[in-house]
């Protein structure tokens, strides 16, 4: 394939995640967004847990059964000439790591607000990984049809705890059982509001020309209101700019109800029309430019059991640069090993079919058996890899023992292969024999027990530790390097454990006692960040 059709691939390309506070509606916009673009011809429901139908993205048993989402999930979808690589993320801050490693994956976000609850915790924290990866994010409130915010303190909101100016595209008309739709700003239109279903509908009544007369006798006090609010904004409010997008210091601002399937179709167009196509992305090495020639990709993200029945793992892949072909020689940098994959699947959720070409941008699923890492890359035979994948040091740990010691094996295995993922980070001892596993939030430790007895037929013991406190441990070769850091390991056996990469950790009661660590060892470093790429630490994001 020549270079320049390589070139119109990618320009076709938009990677993008969904990002939010739990709750905010964005696992219902994700379905939306499949639904309009002809993904899927009905939404599954995603708000009653006993409902015949779950989201197309929540495919865990123990998602359907709570109604949240525990794991990333990747669709691809063509809309107008594009294709659309859409992951939709956890929204519970005890998932963030899954989140942050899926927003490496990424070239934008679109970020959902409730309209009611207006900037929460969850939302800063992803905002804040997002800037730092300089990531432009699209901005939809949602829930327009109930009692919520005015969007002026909302669109304040925004600005002020998120550091980046709002600007409107589509503006409401009246909230909750007033609320008459929404008016489009670019293309000077209103388009009117209708309670929507599980089912898209071509035929919603759209009013050309905002200076209609009757459109003011026909929505009244909220109309005049809306018009108000809008001079006001076009006066204050800075014109859209496509670098300030793009650098991720401004972003467009959509009001609708995802569940009604109102202003969605106007979210799905400015992901085509305002999103960037996948550009460069850093390596160790160089930095590769996606139009190259030659087949790279990175390990973002790895899932077990997505089909129970085969205990399959899938390895997800962004490729970053050139075509990829099924049954393509790829070799791993890490390990040099060589890999002809000729089941690659492409995504809709669970859902896969069968994929014989992919171009930088796209999500591709490599089935292995733990030949694949998380941060792992992949290519035709170039040495590189790709920075940026973090781990974060765990904030909350627990003992993990089999309640069937036949079992013992079984909880190995299972622990392993969830480890690998990165669903929960696991510790073995230097010294000692019992499993520890690590977390930020106490729901990681629900699911996985959840998931040992359900994928895995092992039911555990999952008692809490007495650390409270992780830091990788490095020694930089100038300081003595690899016998400081083992004369460390030794010195410190009974709290010193290795990690799935077998990367070591140092586990501790109290922050006191590393600031003491710190003072008694100067050689060492302590890192609250990993990365995979042989420790390499972003800085920038551990604070």
């Amino acid at each position: 394939m020549s270079d320049v059709q390589i070139e119109q691939q990618v320009r076709r390309r938009r990677t993008f995640a969904i990002i939010s506070h739990p709750d905010a509606g964005k696992t219902t916009l994700t379905e939306k967004l499949l639904l309009f673009s002809g993904a899927i011809q009905i939404a599954g429901s995603v708000k009653a847990r006993k409902a015949s139908r779950h989201a197309t993205s929540d495919w865990m048993e123990i998602e359907k059964q709570r109604g949240i989402s525990v794991a990333s999930s990747v669709m691809q979808m063509e809309y107008r000439d594009c294709v659309i690589n859409l992951l939709d993320t956890p929204g519970h801050q005890d998932f963030s790591e899954d989140t942050y490693r899926v927003l490496t994956a990424v070239d934008a976000a679109l970020m959902v607000i409730d309209a009611a609850n207006g900037v929460e915790p969850q939302t800063r924290r992803l905002l804040q990984v997002c800037r730092a990866r300089n990531t432009p994010i699209l901005t939809f409130v949602n829930k327009m049809d109930r009692e919520v915010q005015e969007p002026l303190a909302l669109m304040d909101e925004i600005e002020r705890e998120l550091g980046m100016d709002a600007v409107p595209f589509t503006w409401p008309v009246g909230m909750a059982k007033f609320f008459g739709g929404v008016l489009d700003l670019r293309r000077d239109r209103m388009r009117v509001f209708a309670a929507g279903e599980d089912r898209r509908s071509d035929d919603d009544e759209i009013v050309e020309g905002l200076a209609d007369p009757r459109l003011a006798r026909r929505f009244g006090a909220p109309w005049e209101q809306a018009m108000a609010e809008i001079e006001l904004v076009r006066e204050a409010a800075p014109a859209f700019d496509e670098n300030e997008f793009l650098a991720g210091r401004c972003t467009p601002m959509f009001f609708g109800s995802a569940i009604n399937n109102f202003g969605v179709r106007e979210v799905l167009d400015a992901l085509v029309d305002l999103a960037p196509p996948p550009g460069p992305k850093p390596a160790l090495q160089r930095s590769v430019e996606p139009t190259e020639p030659r087949f790279s990709g990175v390990v973002f993200k790895i899932q077990a059991n997505m089909d129970p029945a085969h205990r399959d793992r899938i390895a997800f892949v962004r490729v970053a640069s050139g075509r990829f072909e099924r049954g393509m020689r790829l070799k791993v940098a890490r390990s040099g090993k060589e890999l002809r994959p000729n089941t690659v699947v492409t995504f809709l959720s669970q859902r896969r079919e069968l994929l014989e070409e992919a171009y930088a941008g796209d999500i591709i699923g490599l089935p292995n058996h733990g030949v694949l890492q998380l941060g792992d890359t992949l290519t035709e035979g170039e040495v590189l890899q790709f920075t940026g994948l973090p781990f974060f040091a765990p904030e909350i740990f627990r003992t993990v023992e089999v309640a069937d010691p036949l079992k013992t094996k079984q909880l190995r295995a299972g622990l392993t292969q969830l480890g690998e993922e990165g669903a929960i980070q696991v510790f073995r001892p230097v010294a000692g024999s019992v499993l520890l596993l690590g977390a930020v939030g106490q729901l990681q430790f629900e699911v996985v027990a959840h998931r040992l007895e359900h994928e895995y037929g092992v039911k555990a013991r999952v008692q809490p530790a007495r650390y409270n406190v992780a830091r990788w441990v490095t020694c930089p070769d100038e300081e003595g390097g690899a016998k400081e850091l083992q004369r460390f390991i030794d010195a410190n056996a009974h709290r010193v454990a290795l990690d799935a990469v077998d990367a070591p950790c140092v586990l501790l009661e109290y922050a006191g006692e590393l600031r003491a660590m710190q003072d008694n060892w100067p050689k060492i470093r302590f890192h609250a960040l990993r990365e995979h790429a042989g420790l390499v630490f972003q800085q920038r994001l551990e604070g």
